[in-house]
């Protein structure tokens, strides 16, 4: 069953870089696709970041505040 699963995901690759190779419309339909694709990470990856910053600042201004306390 295993094999057979491999051999089909395997078959399937193959054919489908085959198309993407020969056909201009289904490689610039993958372009498009990745393109897409990087712009969405990116997006995801500078909410992150405002997060992870916004959370960072909060941790120090209660530790400095902590500091004048004493």
């Amino acid at each position: 069953m295993e094999k057979v699963f491999c051999l089909g995901l395997l078959f399937g690759m193959v054919g489908g870089a085959l198309i993407v190779a020969n056909s201009y419309k289904a490689r610039s339909l993958v372009k498009k696709s990745q393109s897409e694709i990087m712009e969405r990470v990116d997006e995801k990856m500078d909410e992150c970041l405002k997060q992870m910053e916004q959370k960072e600042g909060g941790k120090e201004n209660g530790k400095k505040e902590k500091k004048s306390e004493k």
